[in-house]
């Protein structure tokens, strides 16, 4: 069996580390910048170039999580790369109103930097690992080309500047799909796991934020129903996710070995999870306008986001509710039930145990 289909071994898990979550902070930043992008413009165009900016942050973050699941980054000359890593996102996250407009090379050449720095914070990692490397070597081109053309875009007119943006993310996101995952992604799944839950955790704060960005100075009744009306629908979201999806996704990965867990780590984190986020900007979105607005009518777009961003949400959630039920053919309901129940005890001892938050 080779080192890349091997189990990983226990002290390959590590703690989510304090640079990780100060790592994140900018990713709270950036994910409030996209909110407002939606929330100044709440068109169809303004949705289609937030959805857009969104799915090239998202990009960039789960980099640095495979990343940072790989190793623990929080020493040495590492730790001065990824605050550098950092800095670049702040910047690229400060540009994100503008990322169609004034700022548009900004944000590219930015955005390039951060994944620039990932390449080679990864290349440090697998400069002892064959596998490694190979992954890396099949990654980079990818991530290049994406990168390089949202640079390539901001010098473009404004709608052929979308049709690159698209053209860009297409390539990033398509890229392992294609090419394949093969060997030398590895993981820490418990990290990993963490680090996601983490994120999701941090979307629906911004919708928390919304409310109290939307309700404003002037507490009437209505603003307080409807306040209370939607941390009710924000702590349902949070139920569904930390008390079923996320326990069941984390175990799927823990049974996984090798490239198996790679690809559901692509499938189940990567891409799954964007939805997730999405639909949680979108529902801000929605949120918020509602809160400054009770006594009118919502305008199309805003109805659609309150909406159509918790079922998307929703949405997102159903590859994941088919695990338990695969899992617990012969044990019926009661199975499923004493699973989940040993499952959630043994989430929430370990959360409280590792989780700063």
């Amino acid at each position: 069996m080779s080192a890349a289909d091997r189990e990983p071994e226990p002290d390959a898990e590590h703690q989510v580390t304090p640079l990780e979550l100060f790592f994140d902070l900018v990713f709270v930043f950036a994910i409030t910048q996209v909110t407002s992008l939606l929330a100044h413009n709440p068109t169809w165009g303004g949705v289609l170039r937030g959805m857009l900016v969104l799915g090239a942050l998202w990009l960039a973050w789960v980099a640095y999580a495979w990343l940072t699941s790989t190793m623990d980054v929080d020493e040495g000359g590492v730790r001065l790369a990824m605050l550098a890593s950092m800095g670049a996102m702040l910047v690229v996250a400060l540009a994100v109103p503008g990322a169609f407009g004034d700022n548009a090379v900004l944000f590219g050449v930015a955005y390039l930097l951060v994944r620039l720095l990932h390449l080679v914070l990864s290349a440090i990692v697998g400069r002892d690992d064959p596998d490694r490397r190979g992954a890396l070597l099949r990654f980079a081109p990818t991530a290049i080309v994406g990168a390089s053309l949202l640079v390539l875009a901001g010098f473009l007119d404004r709608n052929d500047r979308i049709a690159v943006w698209a053209v860009a993310l297409a390539i990033d996101y398509l890229g392992p799909v294609v090419i394949g995952m093969g060997r030398g992604w590895r993981i820490a799944p418990e990290h990993f796991a963490e680090r996601y839950g983490l994120i999701i955790l941090i979307a629906l704060g911004e919708s928390i934020v919304a409310i109290g960005v939307g309700a404003g100075f002037e507490l009437g009744t209505g603003v307080i129903v409807a306040a209370a009306l939607g941390i009710v629908v924000v702590s349902a979201l949070w139920w569904l996710y930390f008390d079923v999806a996320a326990i069941f996704a984390r175990r799927r990965l823990m049974q996984a070995h090798g490239i198996e867990q790679a690809r559901l780590a692509r499938d189940a984190y990567n891409y799954l999870h964007l939805p997730m986020v999405a639909g949680i900007v979108l529902f801000a979105l929605g949120l918020k306008t509602t809160l400054g607005h009770v006594d009118e009518a919502l305008d199309t777009v805003p109805a659609v986001g309150l909406c159509g961003g918790a079922a998307l949400y929703l949405l997102a959630h159903s590859p994941s509710s088919s695990g338990p039920r695969a899992e617990s053919s012969g044990g019926g309901r009661s199975g499923r039930s004493s699973c989940s129940r040993s499952s959630l005890l043994q989430s929430r001892s370990q959360r409280s145990r590792r989780s700063p938050w």
